[in-house]
């Protein structure tokens, strides 16, 4: 939603220069925009404003049927997209320059809309029997938003699109029919995607604008530099703290790795950590943001939506998974420093965590109004909005916080332009939900499965695991979840029978969104690696290894949900708890191949495993890993290496 650009306390300041904006531009097609300068830039600012305004109208206010509401937003978007977003990245550095093409395309896109939000009572009496003249109007909008989809997202989730829209026709259905079904039915472009587009995410989008303007993202890195600064490798740990505190309001992976990574990657790499590593723990500490409840990128909301579950289950489902996956990477980290013998920052560079919090720990009170207001029942449109208000009283506190005019107005319009490419990913990932519904497409390719798995129902979820991998590179997080749900949890729902309906949405979730530190299309280990100078490859197959709980957790709780806490006691809990970060601990040590000193292969191999059957909430896997991983223990402890061993803390 938003990316820190501040600077952190003392010696974390002291990086190299970092061109955030040009490496955003290369990586985020979102921050790839047109320059405007004078007039025109007051005209685009001051619009953009205009339309976070209409969506608090619109959200708060109006009393619209849903057709009108949704339709009226994508013309909208559309329109502001072609201000915004030019057909090519060299045509962005001109200043001022909108060709007339692009006026014409965006004006025709955004009338198709508000012709369909002029004559709703009249095309919804016709049902199907939509005129030829409805019929051209609502293909050009289909087309158009697709344009917009490709400048702002990317080709990848148009493909996918594509591929179903072929296989509609395909399989028999005209186009008078398909169009319909896409333009002009909540089943397609302004369908739930849109629905909680054009409601909740865009408020907790501008939720993030409000809170990035109180320098928040400072405030965590500095607070994440009093918890860990001064340990074993004390930067990594903050750059892992910092980001999944940043995860609990940015919506992307890329941002959120080049706001804290300009500040954290050099300082890693200064300390000592090799640059690929640097790069892959801040590209997988920031994907795992996305994970991070209250918000998760904003797809906790959709997920309510989906799956009719309430917030408060989902998040509070997410929680221990979350706390499990940045654990994981926390050892790891810990565990390289050890290797390698890195010492922690300077006392005198690390800020006081009670002073800290006393000075500043204000700036909390958004989010902690956005948690009690969400658990205690509020819709999230009025919690997000009563969040925002707050974020502009506590502004108020400090004078370097203060939202002037101003930086009021700046707010505003930076949620507006974010809003843009979350609009046009839902309303693109709309259409697919569009074609499953109308096709039947669903059932089909879970049958598929079926016979590829053999019934096996591991190997079931592998296989859904990959297509999970591969629809979602390249996509935000929350038309990543749309595509996810609409596809691939359907089918892990017939292949497993019994499975609860969150934790195949959470399976899915997760799988979607390591796509982002996946190889080969892992949008934000380039991004690191552009910061850190490394190799972008190596750091995709570095934060893949490190975000390795990633790809452990989501098997765990479809086979054996007690994990996300459904029907689980406190003792199952305590269990759970107590044995799963154990088995994280066994992981990182036997993927690093470092706990006390050096392990050796046959060490690695069994370490691996007892922390996965450790992970596994059960018994008889329990007490196997608790022994396996006791044996290594001894064998670590029991002598010592002065070759291998490392500083101590």
């Amino acid at each position: 939603m938003s990316e820190n650009k501040h600077v952190s306390h003392s010696s974390l300041s002291e990086t190299e220069h970092i061109d955030v904006e040009a490496v955003l531009a290369e990586f985020d097609r979102e921050s790839n925009t047109r320059h405007y300068a004078g007039v025109p830039k007051k005209i685009v600012r001051y619009f953009l404003a205009a339309f976070s305004v209409y969506v608090f109208y619109m959200n708060l206010l109006s009393t619209w049927p849903e057709q009108i509401r949704r339709a009226s937003f994508v013309g909208l978007i559309i329109f502001a997209a072609f201000m915004l977003y030019p057909a090519r990245k060299k045509s962005a550095k001109k200043v001022n320059y909108v060709p007339w093409y692009d006026i014409i395309i965006g004006l025709v896109g955004s009338a198709c809309f508000f012709y369909y939000v002029a004559n709703f009572e009249t095309i919804a009496r016709k049902a199907t029997r939509i005129s030829q003249f409805d019929m051209v109007v609502g293909l050009i909008g289909i087309i158009v938003i697709a344009e917009v989809c490709r400048r702002v997202v990317g080709i990848p989730i148009l493909v996918v699109a594509g591929a179903f829209v072929v296989y509609a026709f395909s399989t028999g259905y005209s186009l008078t029919r398909v169009v319909y079904t896409l333009f002009y039915t909540l089943e397609g472009v302004i369908g739930t995607p849109i629905g909680v587009c054009s409601t909740f995410i865009v408020l907790f989008i501008i939720l993030g604008a409000f809170l990035e303007k109180t320098n928040i993202g400072s405030f965590f890195i500095d607070l994440a530099n009093s918890i860990a600064g001064r340990a074993t490798g004390g930067p990594a740990k903050v750059a892992v703290i910092a980001s999944a505190m940043e995860g609990m309001y940015s919506g992307s992976s890329v941002a959120n790795t080049v706001g804290s990574g300009s500040v954290t990657i050099p300082i890693m790499k200064k300390t000592g950590y090799d640059k690929d590593f640097a790069a892959a723990v801040e590209a997988a500490a920031s994907t795992g943001g996305q994970i991070m409840p209250p918000i998760m990128g904003a797809a906790a909301f959709l997920m309510a939506e989906m799956t009719e579950l309430p917030y408060a289950t989902i998040a509070l489902a997410a929680v221990f998974p979350a706390i499990l996956f940045f654990s994981g990477i926390f050892l790891a980290v810990h565990f390289e420093a050890k290797k390698l013998g890195l010492k922690g920052l300077p006392k005198e560079s690390i800020p006081n965590f009670f002073k800290l919090l006393l000075s500043r720990g204000y700036l909390l009170i958004p989010i902690l109004v956005l948690i009690f207001t969400m658990s205690y029942g509020f819709t999230p449109s009025r919690a997000a909005c009563l969040a925002i208000l707050a974020a502009i009283i506590v502004s108020s506190f400090r004078k370097e916080t203060r939202l002037s005019p101003s930086a009021f107005v700046d707010a505003l319009e930076t949620g507006a332009r974010n809003t843009i490419g979350v609009a046009a990913a839902c309303a693109i990932a709309g259409i697919i939900v569009g074609i499953v519904a109308l096709t039947g497409i669903g059932l089909r390719l879970a049958d598929m499965l079926l016979m590829l798995s053999g019934g096996i129902d591991i190997l079931a979820l592998i296989l859904t695991m990959i297509a999970c991998i591969i629809l979602g590179m390249g996509v935000p997080t929350t038309a990543n979840y749309v595509i996810m749900a609409t596809i691939t949890a359907p089918i892990i729902l017939k292949l497993i029978p019994g499975t609860p309906v969150l934790a195949a949405h959470m399976f899915v979730f997760y799988f979607g969104i390591v796509a982002d530190i996946t190889p080969p299309v892992a949008l934000a280990a380039y991004a690191g690696a552009a910061i850190s100078g490394g190799n972008p490859i190596r750091t995709g197959v570095i934060a893949t290894r490190l975000a390795i709980a990633a790809f452990i957790i989501p098997y765990i709780f479809v086979l054996n949900p007690t994990m996300l806490l459904i029907n689980a006691s406190f003792g199952e809990l305590v269990q759970i708890v107590i044995t799963s970060m154990i088995g994280m601990f066994a992981i990182s040590s036997g993927l690093g191949g470092f706990m006390r000193k050096t392990m050796p292969w046959w060490q690695r191999i069994p370490a691996v495993a007892a922390g996965v059957a450790l992970i596994d909430p059960g018994l008889v896997t329990d007490l196997v890993g608790l022994v396996v991983i006791g044996l290594i223990c001894v064998l670590q402890f029991a002598s010592r290496d002065k070759k291998n061993m490392s500083v101590s803390d």
